[in-house]
């Protein structure tokens, strides 16, 4: 078939092959997050608490600073009070004198550093046995040693902090002077090694990867013959389908230092060091060859230039070198590129031009057989019982990327052993898969009446379902809320599809449609749960107008997306090239498939309201129906 099948037909199965009910309910706010405390060092804290006990004794130990200061009197105004006999007595600290008056009150005056006060006394011949109670030499008080201590506290808290910043930017390797160093990790070939075979799913791409690994250990046998091996290799696909697997599968079999790095390493606030460490990253790849390189999320440094009304021009001066040390590789340079994305519509175009990555490998979602044999990697090291079917499993998990199969069965082994179970049984499996692919369950207080409506429009969607012949088996109906939907509806598919036809198209429609068609004939009225079904089914409808051509208007496409500048890798954009006159038919066609799927739900439902009826019961008993149960209710 011609065009892209994940933009259209696997887009659109993957939309309609699980019917979420009433979750077009208004969504609850989100509660703000609670920020997360930040430990401080333990040095600091020590530190902090030792300040504010050595600030608690100096005011206690020093009230005076609470009170009027004393006045500042010169030296010669203090002899002249010795000799009217008015001085009290005198303390001596340092070169500060305290003075008291015979009336009580209090001044004080400095001395010159390098005199003592017995020789100014001499000097100016001053009787001290004036002063009545004497002249006092007194060492530092506490609270004076305090005060100096607080008075240098500034300087010693910068040097402090400056001290601990420094510390942890070289625990974070983000030391000063080691900026344009590259932080790419290494996994070397003494570390575990993961193979090729602990890979499943993937066998289209680990043939193109072998070659690569034989160039790595027989590089001669390529040279010979004059060929030039892909200096770059792209792993394409969408997020969880074993890209980074991948790539450390082909440094295990290939024996060799394996340099990872993500594409937002290279970048930092400082301009010009995304450049060095680009250089610095492969002068040491090159230094250890044969290697290979690893650059993870390659569009956050490799965006199209020029694709923006603004630039960074620390990305794209870091881009530029890559592209420049991808042309600098010799022809018999063993170190090889391998960049994984999921956005390969943002990549610049002499990023993946022939000569810089010549190889692009496409990775999509596994298909029954490729999920079966990621399901039995991920099985290792854990016990099941004996009534697990791991092919039914594998149908049962359509659309789940290899990382969704692992996080199902680690949540299937969480659930286990929460109930205090020995082995992962097949119901922790349904559970688990349910709770990736819906969320897990949200006991929300339901009135009777709710729970009546939403039981019945549950059960429309699997009744018409089951009576469409074009449509998949119920596998699930549920009222149980899990996320934002209030109940929902599963149906799996027997076999993966990659094309679909007008009338099953038609039919998912009709299924989605079903519910709010239940709504109105058993209780005369409508809720806002259809919203998501509704939203769906407008969806598909339109697009098979617009896009497939499957309506009266022929076989035309209205509309379509075109890469921007005319480069195939471009974000492409929406493309209009029909009329106002013409946008009204598309309407006027879509509403009539609307309408006219929906005239059949109804009739559907009229006919079978006695198992409409007996379905919707049972989910407001019960809140699930098992597709088995489900199946011997309609047949009998």
């Amino acid at each position: 078939m011609g065009g892209e099948p994940e933009s259209s037909v696997l887009r659109l199965f993957r939309l309609c092959y699980t019917v979420k009910a009433m979750d077009g309910m208004p969504k609850m706010p989100k509660m703000p997050k609670t920020p997360k405390k930040v430990k401080g060092s333990r040095l600091l804290t020590i530190f902090l608490l030792i300040i504010l006990g050595l600030g608690l004794i100096y005011f206690l130990s020093g009230p005076e600073i609470l009170s009027e200061p004393p006045e500042e009197i010169s030296v010669s105004q203090l002899l002249n009070l010795i000799n009217k006999e008015t001085v009290e007595k005198i303390e001596i600290t340092g070169n500060l004198l305290e003075v008291t008056l015979v009336d009580g009150k209090k001044v004080h005056a400095f001395k010159e550093p390098e005199d003592s006060f017995d020789e100014i006394l001499h000097r100016y011949g001053v009787d001290p046995a004036k002063v009545r109670e004497g002249i006092y030499q007194r060492e530092f008080s506490g609270s004076k040693i305090v005060g100096l201590i607080l008075d240098a506290l500034p300087v010693v808290v910068t040097v402090i902090f400056i001290f601990l910043m420094l510390r942890q930017s070289r625990k974070i390797g983000t030391d000063i002077f080691s900026f344009g160093k590259s932080r790419a990790r290494l996994f070397s070939k003494d570390k575990p090694q993961i193979k090729f075979s602990d890979a499943a799913g993937v066998d289209e791409a680990k043939r193109e990867l072998k070659e690569v690994v034989d160039f790595l250990k027989n590089p001669q046998k390529y040279q010979a013959l004059g060929a030039r091996v892909p200096r770059g290799v792209l792993l394409v696909g969408p997020s969880g389908t074993g890209k980074t697997l991948l790539a450390r599968a082909v440094a295990g079999e290939a024996g060799v230092p394996f340099f990872s790095m993500a594409g937002s390493e290279f970048m930092e606030v400082l301009v010009g060091v995304g450049a060095s460490r680009v250089r610095d990253l492969f002068q040491t790849a090159k230094q250890n060859a044969p290697a290979i390189i690893f650059i993870d999320e390659i569009e956050s440094i490799g965006r199209h230039r020029g694709l923006s009304m603004t630039s960074h021009g620390e990305q794209e001066q870091t881009l530029n070198q890559i592209l420049t040390e991808m042309d600098g590789f010799e022809p018999n340079t063993q170190v090889i590129i391998l960049a994984a994305t999921n956005r390969p519509a943002l990549l610049d175009p002499a990023l993946v031009r022939p000569g810089r990555f010549d190889r692009r490998i496409v990775l999509d979602l596994p298909d029954i057989e490729d999920r079966e044999a990621i399901i039995k990697i991920h099985m290792r090291g854990k016990p099941f019982a004996l009534d697990v079917d791991i092919r039914r499993l594998a149908q049962r998990t359509v659309g789940f990327s290899g990382a969704d199969l692992e996080n199902m069965l680690n949540e299937a082994a969480i659930l286990a052993a929460r109930l205090g179970q020995k082995k992962i049984t097949s119901a922790d499996l349904e559970e688990a898969a349910t709770k990736v692919e819906l969320g897990p369950e949200r006991k929300r207080l339901q009135s009777d009446e709710e729970r009546k409506m939403s039981a019945y429009h549950e059960a429309g969607h699997a009744v018409v379902s089951h009576n469409l012949p074009h449509t998949d088996p119920v596998h699930r109906v549920s009222i149980v809320s899990r996320g934002l939907a209030l109940g929902f509806t599963m149906m799996v598919p027997q076999r993966d599809r990659y094309n679909q036809t007008k009338t099953e198209l038609l039919e998912r429609i009709t299924t989605l449609l079903g519910g709010r068609a239940a709504e109105e004939l058993k209780f005369s009225e409508m809720t806002i749960g259809a919203g998501s079904d509704l939203e769906r089914a407008n969806r598909i409808a339109r697009a098979m107008v617009a896009e497939y051509g499957m309506s009266e208007l022929g076989p035309l496409a209205f509309s379509f997306k075109q890469p921007i500048n005319g480069w195939p890798y471009s974000p492409p954009e929406e493309r209009v090239n029909y009329s106002d006159e013409m946008a009204g038919k598309i309407d006027e066609q879509v509403k009539k498939i609307i309408d006219k799927c929906y005239a059949r739900a109804e009739e559907v439902l009229k006919g079978k309201k006695e198992k409409l009826d007996l379905v919707a019961g049972e989910l407001v008993k019960r809140e699930t129906i098992e597709g088995s149960e489900f199946e011997k209710m309609m047949k009998g």
